[in-house]
């Protein structure tokens, strides 16, 4: 039987695999083995077959890494995994440490002097991998790509099969724009930037510049291909036959060539001689290692699809607009359900997110969902992306709140909320702390900033009500979202770190402020938002730009602190809340429209 994976992934994997890994590892002359979370096409969540580091450790955590020499290992994951890789991972076989602050190079820099550690640099970007062969160096170690990944030979016939999705058409009615008009666009861009063409590795650009969407990729609608673009707007799409459906080739049309992934060594030998443009964060080393060894001319530069992709159209924006409606509507159906049902009988957390997802597939339209529901009940709200597992898992608890962090995937739009609500009656203190997290939402849902404006230069306005009473939170206030493509998605963020890209109308964001106390409970409001064109401001000088919300769902009145909000604070509320009412109330009926009438009242 061939092994899957979930959230309550064995912890012996580490007992029962790391014999077998290293067995591998000496039959290749090796004293360690890198294993990022990483796969082919740098995916944030992954398809079975790819789960690599989930094998070796159990850790099925979206982002991580692992190491292993001959006589210790260790997996590394962030912040918002810190209690699920303590359930997952067997912590006599592996040390459990941080991967924020470069923790795997740090790592490194305590090899063995004169250890061979092997990598595979399909899975490793170069930026990456030469931070790594840095720290090795200064370890007196040597980093040692390898032909054949040790691990996969480990793994053997236990390994699931690489997916097989079929590829289908995203009609123009979603995506607003025909794949021949994208690429006549990337061509363009690709001559601009004094390239003859583009090598895309991503699946989200894929996806994007041909119209097509997979299932390859779990919680994405992405196939696993690869293309090469011409500066004519011409491409050639590497996709395995097995995906192709008899329908692709027409869509796809006659300037784009379909062909089998074998035929891709072929391709790359073609462009000798040619100025080739890859992007360096979304692309592994061994495509850099490949082109160079192939004679052309690589020029490192961001992927042609992305800023087009963040910059959705009119169509894309309002099929999210329809798709939150839907959403809400599950939503609210939902957070009813907690106030009834939930207070009641206090259900766990994996039935608090069952129901949801229950929810949402009560609207005939959903496809999948953008991410595993987060439902973190009284001390595992407090961590930031927590999901429940089997040893961690926590009933509902009166006194004490539940963060539910969900979202969906439709044709039209994909969605992302978090909502806290109060299990029973809410302290003083829970109330204040949540109207501070408010504020901050508020401030971030309401700013009009000027054109040219980062999301660095906004995030502070999320926090400074919390900063003003000496709190803050470690998590970015902001990341991007695609149009039924992957809930993460640059270049646009809103953080206090990161990128100095300007936020652009059509631009889809996060909006998500929170406060974490440990061990008690965690408070996070989120909705995601379209950057617009302000209207003018009397007396102003400047262009501005501001927020559309699109997510559509009733905060808990019973959370908020009146007293603490401000008159303009108090009517964005009130307004939101009428919205909401006016916008989703329609598909509700009996109890539960009568329930979100009530929650919609003015404060």
């Amino acid at each position: 039987m061939r092994q899957t994976f979930d959230e309550a992934t064995d912890p012996s994997f580490g007992r029962k695999h790391l014999p077998l890994l290293r067995a591998r590892m000496a039959e290749q002359g090796l004293d360690g083995f890198l294993i990022p979370h990483e796969d082919e096409h740098q995916n944030e969540y992954l398809p079975e077959a790819n789960e690599r580091l989930a094998w070796i450790s159990g850790f099925t955590g979206s982002a991580g890494a692992g190491a292993v020499l001959t006589d210790r290992a260790a997996v590394f994951a962030d912040g918002r995994y810190t209690v699920q890789v303590r359930a997952q991972v067997d912590a006599d076989q592996f040390e459990i440490l941080a991967l924020e602050d470069n923790g795997l190079a740090r790592w490194l820099e305590g090899a063995p002097r004169g250890a061979v550690i092997g990598y595979d640099p399909r899975l490793h970007s170069p930026d990456t991998l030469a931070g790594l062969k840095a720290a090795a160096t200064r370890a007196g170690a040597e980093l040692k790509p390898v032909q054949i990944n040790p691990l996969d030979l480990a793994w053997g016939d236990d390994r699931p099969d690489q997916p097989m999705a079929p590829v289908v058409p995203h009609e123009d009615r979603y995506a607003g724009e025909s794949a021949a008009s994208k690429r006549a666009r990337i061509g363009k861009a690709i001559a601009d930037k004094g390239a003859d063409a583009a090598v895309l590795t991503a699946p989200s650009s894929i996806a994007w510049l041909f119209n097509v969407r997979g299932g390859d990729v779990i919680r994405s609608p992405l196939p696993l291909a690869q293309a090469v673009v011409q500066a004519d707007g011409s491409a050639s799409l590497f996709v395995d036959p097995r995906k192709v459906t008899n329908e692709l080739p027409g869509w796809l049309g006659d300037a784009v060539s379909v062909q089998a992934p074998e035929a891709l060594d072929g391709a790359l030998e073609g462009l000798k001689g040619r100025r080739v443009l890859i992007d360096p964060s979304l692309s592994s080393a061994w495509w850099f290692d490949r082109l160079t060894t192939a004679g052309a001319t690589v020029v490192r530069g961001a992927d042609p699809c992305t800023l087009p992709r963040a910059v959705k159209n009119a169509v894309e924006v309002e099929g999210s607009r329809q798709a939150h409606i839907r959403d809400g509507a599950a939503l609210t159906r939902f957070l009813h359900w907690v106030d009834t049902v939930g207070q009641a009988t206090l259900p766990d957390e994996r039935q608090v997110a069952e129901a949801l997802e229950g929810f949402r597939e009560q609207t005939g339209a959903l496809k999948d969902l953008s991410f595993d529901t987060i439902a973190g009940a009284g001390p595992n709200g407090a961590l930031p992306h927590y999901k429940p597992v089997t040893r961690t898992i926590r009933r509902m608890e009166r006194g004490s709140l539940l963060l539910v962090d969900g979202g969906g995937q439709y044709l039209d739009g994909t969605t992302d909320v978090t909502r806290t609500m109060a299990v029973g009656d809410p302290s003083a203190d829970q109330r204040r702390m949540f109207t501070l997290v408010l504020k901050g939402h508020v401030a971030m849902a309401v700013v009009r900033f000027p054109v040219g404006t980062n999301g660095v230069q906004l995030d502070a306005l999320a926090r400074l009500p919390l900063w003003m009473q000496g709190f803050d939170y470690d998590h970015g206030t902001g990341h991007g979202v695609g149009s039924y493509l992957g809930v993460h998605e640059g270049p646009q963020r809103i953080a206090k770190w990161g990128t100095s890209q300007p936020l652009l109308p059509g631009m889809i964001v996060s909006n998500e402020p929170g406060y974490y106390r440990e061990n008690h409970w965690g408070i996070r409001i989120e909705t995601l938002q379209v950057v617009t064109e302000a209207q003018p401001i009397a007396g102003g000088e400047r262009p501005m730009l501001g927020f559309e919300q699109l997510t559509l769902a009733p905060l808990d009145r019973k959370l908020i602190d009146v007293d603490l909000l401000t008159p303009d604070e108090r009517a964005y509320v009130d307004g939101y809340h009428a919205q909401v009412l006016a916008k989703v109330g329609p598909l509700l009926d009996g109890e539960v429209r009568d329930w979100l009438t009530a929650q919609s009242a003015p404060l």
